[in-house]
């Protein structure tokens, strides 16, 4: 096999990979990702791409428009948050509507590790008056 399809090979390998991460996996190795852009063709629940140096994973089908951009079209992509999808504890990050962490996500906070108690979680862990948070003993 030649050079150039031995290259070609393992380019293919790496972007299967990439599709089989968890998200968790996937902040990992940002890098293996492709920017966002607005051209080309659309884009398909499920694709990750980065964008302003965060990794953002699209909500919806759709063809891409230069106005689109990820932080300008938040029903369209969510940023994708360390701790996220139950694998990993990673430092809380303000979410959004559409990038909530979910019940058993844990994050690290204000020195204390935390796992929310629900879906669709978009509060603070330790906030006054939130109950979403369960302090976690490590």
């Amino acid at each position: 096999m030649m050079n150039k399809e031995r290259i070609l090979n393992a380019l293919e390998a790496v972007k299967t990979a990439r599709n089989l991460m968890t998200d968790e996996q996937a902040l990992e190795c940002v890098d293996l990702y492709n920017p966002w852009s607005a051209t080309g063709p659309g884009y398909t629940v499920g694709y990750r791409v980065t964008y302003g140096g965060k990794l953002y994973k699209c909500l919806q089908d759709h063809t891409p428009q230069e106005a689109w951009t990820p932080t300008a079209a938040p029903s369209l992509w969510a940023e994708i948050l360390p701790g996220q999808d139950g694998t990993d504890i990673g430092e809380w990050v303000q979410p959004d509507s559409t990038n909530p962490y979910m019940k058993g996500d844990r994050v690290t906070h204000n020195g204390k590790t935390w796992e929310s108690s629900i879906d669709g979680n978009v509060w603070e862990p330790g906030a006054p008056g939130v109950y979403t948070w369960i302090e976690v003993n490590e």
